[in-house]
């Protein structure tokens, strides 16, 4: 499983609140609008404007459901300390397939703000499932016009495999507590991993909606319908080793920042 953490508006400092006129929000889209959207960019991890001072953030998301009639749970954490220029940032997300854990990645990564909305990262991944991997990571993450939380990275393994991983993700508030997220991630292959059942090209996609209910800005359970898919040569690759190219599931879980 790969992540639901995403979208908002820009502009609380990452640990202090500043006014929207204080922040110009993103082209194409009006300043943010009040408090509520203002705590918005927390959830992106919070391009604060005084560099000078540290905070720290974490996001930790839980849930479980079922795909295509096995029981499925999985995780999607990060977290920063830092300031409006330099942060670390620490990633991890997996999933498990009834008792068996069969995805499992943490990332460490430098961050540095580069433009008002986005941040220059680099670092290091490590998989402990399906198998041990190392890989260097660089990328840029921050908010898009129209208030898309973005992400993009690419991962050179230690073995020789190269892949990019696109995100996307925003906010749709039906009131000021139930919000909509869609969602959508892909990973593209510059190389073949057939140990991984995966070949060169577009390999998965992932896509869904997560709805959410606050109770308060850093308590909210969610349910959610994710539809992830293998694609082209590595779905091929999956059924000749007898394995599940994907399918829809439904999800309840928990969301909690701090």
């Amino acid at each position: 499983m790969r992540r639901a953490t995403m979208m908002g508006a820009a502009a609380l400092l990452a640990g202090g609140q500043v006014s929207a006129q204080q922040v110009e929000a993103p082209s194409g889209q009006p300043a943010p609008q009040e408090n509520r959207e203002m705590e918005r960019e927390v959830d992106m991890g919070g391009m604060g404007i005084h560099a000078d001072r540290t905070y720290t953030y974490s996001l930790i998301q839980a849930d479980y459901g079922r795909l295509e009639g096995k029981d499925i749970a999985s995780w999607d954490a990060e977290g920063w300390v830092g300031g409006d220029r330099h942060k670390f940032w620490w990633k991890t997300e997996g999933e498990l397939n009834g008792p068996r854990l069969e995805q499992a990645e943490v990332q460490a990564l430098y961050s540095r703000n580069i433009w008002t909305y986005f941040d220059a990262q680099i670092g290091l991944r490590t998989d402990f499932k399906p198998d041990n991997r190392a890989y260097v990571v660089a990328g840029i993450q921050g908010l898009a016009p129209y208030f898309i939380e973005t992400e993009l990275h690419a991962f050179v393994g230690l073995e020789g495999d190269v892949s990019i991983r696109a995100k996307q993700s925003f906010d749709l508030l039906l009131t000021n507590r139930f919000i909509l997220q869609p969602l959508v991630e892909t990973d593209f292959y510059l190389t073949d991993v057939p140990e991984r059942q995966i070949a060169s090209g577009f390999s998965v996609i992932e896509t869904g909606v997560q709805a959410r209910y606050e109770f308060s800005r850093k308590f909210a359970p969610y349910a959610a319908l994710i539809y992830e898919r293998r694609l082209g040569g590595s779905a091929r690759l999956a059924r000749a080793a007898g394995e599940d190219v994907g399918g829809l599931s439904a999800r309840a879980g928990l969301r909690v920042w701090f």
